[in-house]
């Protein structure tokens, strides 16, 4: 690494957002406001500011990793897209304040989302931040120890949906629990592709994460249960709402390719388009579900 100061070009810093990553951010948004718009509670300026919230959170948590991960050594022999701390091309203070800034970002529109709805999401906002930065930070972060799908299951599946719900209807709605579920489902299939291809180099640098701790083969077939259980949520909100919904299940065909990937085999940059692939999954799984949720 050299020794002078990184000076990052605007490519560098998109790359480091990892782009790819954020149908994650945009999916719980679209599936909790067609929810809303369903329980006639459509707020679209509160939509908006949710999915602020959501992509800020995003963008931090990407940048929180690379800042964590690089540090660590952990990115040296990355695989995968490129790392600024690990590459070199940033100094880890700038990546860590750029964390920090999406952090504020996030910060700041949902401290306008709570006090249009309800204070107590204030407390729901720190969490939310909090595990953002403890996934790879501080002394003993839960993202090492295999317990990162846990977060992105509650956080970019279960609060994310509920929570973009809840602040336009401020009512309680269970088809936001099961869009939640499959969001969530989704949303973690897209960690365990990456974390599929990342098995070698993290057990080598002691990065337990789930898929180190599976094994290969049984990360693969988990990743498939994933889809499944995000199917399973398009039959749950079709039983709560409309059996048209059942249509959604279509998400399942942009999906084939990656599992077929997934299932076949590949490793290290043959897994990478699979991370796209899961996300537009995602994104197809959320607008269907809301088509046929507000069709007539």
């Amino acid at each position: 690494m050299s020794t002078s100061t990184p000076r990052p070009t605007l490519a560098d810093w998109v790359a480091g957002a990892r782009l790819r990553t954020l149908p994650a951010a945009v999916a719980p948004v679209l599936a909790g406001t067609g929810v809303a718009t369903y329980a006639d509670g459509l707020v679209w300026w509160k939509a908006l500011l949710a999915l602020v919230v959501s992509l800020a959170l995003q963008v931090g948590v990407n940048y929180a990793n690379d800042y964590s991960d690089g540090i660590r050594g952990t990115d040296e022999d990355r695989v995968g897209p490129m790392r600024l701390v690990g590459s070199g091309r940033a100094a880890p203070g700038a990546v860590k304040r750029a964390a920090f800034a999406c952090f504020g970002v996030a910060g700041v529109a949902g401290l306008v989302l709570a006090a249009t709805t309800a204070w107590w999401l204030v407390a729901v906002g720190v969490v939310c931040i909090v595990a953002a930065w403890f996934y790879t930070g501080g002394k003993k972060p839960y993202g090492y120890l295999g317990l990162g799908e846990v977060m992105v299951f509650v956080f970019f599946g279960l609060v994310a949906v509920i929570g973009t719900t809840y602040v336009q209807t401020q009512t309680w709605e269970w088809p936001a629990l099961y869009a939640g579920v499959g969001m969530g489902a989704l949303a973690c299939a897209i960690l365990v592709t990456n974390n599929l291809r990342d098995i070698p180099t993290d057990r080598e640098v002691g990065k337990m994460t789930l898929a180190v701790r599976l094994g290969e083969e049984r990360t693969r077939w988990f990743y498939v249960l994933l889809v499944l259980a995000a199917a399973c949520s398009v039959v749950a909100i079709a039983a709560a709402t409309s059996w048209l919904v059942l249509c959604a299940l279509a998400f399942v065909v942009p999906m084939l390719p990656a599992v077929r990937t997934v299932l076949s085999g590949a490793r290290g940059p043959a897994l990478i388009p699979v991370l796209a692939q899961t996300g537009s999954g995602q994104l197809w799984w959320a607008g269907l579900v809301v088509v046929f949720l507000l069709a007539p």
